[in-house]
């Protein structure tokens, strides 16, 4: 199948402003792309691309005095499968685990374990060691947060929406990777494109989406908290330790997003 992907986004500055972008679709997924997802704005301006210290593509402009438009659309191939599920993945003792996936165990910004360990055994120690438990912490975090856009805030901590039992999906998946790194299993935070094919309506306004990769049995597997079933058509954008290394934009000045629209729907034939 193929799956058309893009965003609308308005700005309005009031002097010129830096930016950094990170809306490009993932590398992982370059061999897929069809129409390639460039940046383009209005009024145009230089864009300069770099790769940030996780792989991810971002970008680099500086948005005029006034209003400025920033898009895309693109169209992917995708395998139309639903997230896959492997029971029998097995967690690692932590000496076994590689180098590089050591970071994701640590706590970050938005993922206190220090603050969350004792209340993550007492919650999962009994769980099935591996796939069984990262399940259970989805299971858990799914049925004790209500999602809601009202209930969105940036500066929301793990133990605070654990506290707090409301959010958006980035505080679930906040809740739940903090949860696995004080269970010794190495999770890191994506955000992507996730619409909903495969899905009865009604259906949600369009949005980015955050869910998590957890390392069990030798590779990453996706799992996500705020919808706690396989879904079609995501499409990563970026990964990192939390939504602090994955922000879709960063601006240096004052600024007010006018308007906002994403779009992830299926291709027609």
């Amino acid at each position: 199948m193929q799956i058309r992907v893009g965003y609308e986004l308005i700005y309005e500055c009031p002097q010129p402003t830096p930016m950094l972008l990170t809306l490009n679709t993932h590398f992982s997924r370059v061999a897929d792309i069809v129409t390639p997802d460039h940046i383009v704005t209005s009024p145009s301006v230089p864009i300069a691309p770099y790769r940030d210290e996780f792989g991810n593509w971002c970008s680099r402009i500086v948005a005029p005095t006034g209003q400025i438009r920033i898009s895309t659309d693109a169209v992917l191939n995708d395998s139309g499968l639903p997230d896959p599920i492997e029971p029998n993945a097995w967690q690692h003792p932590v000496q076994d685990l590689p180098d590089e996936t050591l970071v994701f165990l640590l706590g970050s910004r938005y993922c206190d374990t220090d603050r969350m360990t004792e209340i993550a055994w007492s919650l999962f120690d009994k769980a099935p060691i591996g796939w069984g438990r990262v399940q259970a912490i989805c299971d858990f975090v799914h049925n004790h947060i209500v999602f809601g856009y009202e209930h969105a805030r940036s500066t929301r901590t793990a133990m605070e929406a654990f506290h707090e039992r409301r959010g958006v999906c980035r505080d679930y998946t906040h809740l739940a990777i903090t949860f696995c790194r004080c269970m010794n299993i190495p999770a890191r935070y994506c955000t992507g494109y996730l619409g909903d094919i495969g899905m009865p309506p009604p259906y949600a306004p369009g949005d980015f989406a955050a869910w998590f990769e957890v390392f069990l049995g030798g590779r990453w597997h996706i799992f996500d908290a705020r919808n706690n079933v396989p879904r079609i058509g995501r499409v990563l954008i970026g990964r990192g330790r939390d939504a602090t290394d994955v922000p879709l934009s960063t601006t240096f000045g004052p600024n007010v997003l006018k308007s906002f629209k994403v779009w992830t729907d299926e291709v027609q034939s």
